[in-house]
């Protein structure tokens, strides 16, 4: 049976009480939104890749997406945001006090599903969990106050996106290996290539929010320019902008009241003629060359490699 397939109906298992009325509702809600799935799936890979247990494993692939759902349930209530995978995000199906309740109970149901590990595997899963939940609450904490300063550099920006984003995917893959019983140095170059790929993925996501198709994104397209979104386009352009360029971007970025589109057109002008998109093509390019360079210094057959190698190349691919 197909891993992801497995997943799924290992996640229809997880069953919790009916009251108090919304708490519990509200978890089954997000997780019934779907998604891609991209964090349990690579659990799954990692634990597939050393020749682990695929059935065992599934607790841990439980709570990586848990978790990934925990923080985004409390992220659409910091960003006020009315939509989740085109859906009603939590806060507003539910409530706002709801909403943060049920977050929190999610990330309790974390560890309900590691403590279903192998005995001798649980401390290790826990101790590489927390360091992980940890490093994604310094990460949105850092995208917050992005929000009210003025000046951020590149660097503190690929930093922010490392701990929000890229260090969930790390830990997934290293929590699966650690199941396999993968040896430290495995489990090491396995989280590398996650993280790696992670960055890869968040760059991505950037050039995609601007320059992707509308038809197929899947979200307003340009929502980073309207909301003054600190990414790496709009940090590169600040950073290389002319006087004039430089006037206008402070113009409509310092703008209350603004027609959207007009916005949107108007910073995108600025991107093209600065060329960011390219040098956001090469950034993403160069993590996923580091992704890729992990791999080669993993010991396992060329078979296995090519198939971690063929999931960063799909996910590279899409096109929402």
């Amino acid at each position: 049976m197909d891993l992801s397939k497995k997943f799924e109906d290992y996640l229809h298992t997880l069953k919790w009480k009916n009251e108090p009325e919304g708490l519990y509702e509200a978890i089954s809600y997000i997780l019934q939104l779907g998604g891609k799935r991209i964090r349990p799936q690579l659990v799954l890979l990692g634990n597939e890749i050393f020749n682990g247990d695929e059935n065992a494993v599934m607790p841990a692939a439980a709570a990586i997406e848990l978790f990934h759902n925990f923080s985004l349930i409390h992220d659409d209530i910091m960003d006020n945001a009315p939509l989740r995978r085109g859906k009603k995000t939590v806060h507003e199906k539910f409530d706002t006090n709801t909403a943060i309740l049920s977050g929190d109970a999610a990330l309790i149901f974390c560890y309900e599903e590691l403590l279903k590990l192998p005995a001798d595997k649980v401390s290790a899963a826990i101790k590489l969990f927390n360091k992980t939940s940890l490093e994604v609450c310094e990460g949105q904490q850092f995208d917050m106050l992005f929000e009210k300063k003025s000046t951020v550099s590149v660097d503190d920006y690929l930093e922010m996106i490392r701990l929000k984003t890229a260090v969930l995917l790390g830990c997934a893959l290293q929590l699966g290996a650690m199941m396999a019983d993968a040896n430290k140095n495995e489990q090491h170059f396995i989280y590398e290539f996650g993280m790696q790929m992670g960055v890869a993925f968040q760059l991505q996501d950037d050039i995609l929010d601007t320059f992707g198709n509308p038809e197929t994104f899947g979200k307003q397209v340009g929502g980073d320019i309207i909301q003054n979104k600190k990414t790496f386009l709009l940090l590169k352009a600040f950073e290389l902008a002319n006087i004039e360029q430089q006037r206008v971007l402070d113009d409509w970025l310092n703008r209350k009241e603004f027609d959207n589109a007009k916005k949107v057109e108007a910073v995108k002008n600025i991107f093209n003629q600065i060329n960011v998109r390219e040098m956001a093509e090469t950034e993403m390019q160069k993590h996923f060359q580091k992704a890729i360079e992990a791999v080669h210094q993993l010991a396992i057959a060329d078979e296995k490699k090519n198939q971690l190698i063929a999931f960063a190349d799909a996910l590279m691919k899409r096109e929402k």
